[in-house]
């Protein structure tokens, strides 16, 4: 399993609300993929969706994005966590 995060960017500013409502439909999906998706930041003003997930792979970390809500990640990193 790898950890990665990804980065949305929206068309204008984004509430929590809304991202948190993506995510909780992340959170319904991702059992059929193998996927977690651990946290979520988001930076309301400049239209951006940050995601910490632990993923088999960074395409498993999308499809859950795509079939929960439709809003696949722009960017997707794979990183390490350190303390």
């Amino acid at each position: 399993m790898g950890l990665y995060i990804d980065v949305h960017t929206m068309d204008g500013a984004i509430g929590l609300a809304d991202a948190a409502q993506a995510h909780q439909a992340d959170l319904n999906t991702q059992g059929k993929y193998g996927v977690d998706y651990r946290r979520h930041w988001v930076d309301e003003q400049n239209g951006k969706i940050f995601c910490l997930v632990e993923a088999p792979s960074a395409e498993a970390a999308a499809q859950v994005h795509h079939e929960a809500h439709g809003l696949v990640a722009g960017e997707i990193y794979p990183v390490s966590e350190g303390q």
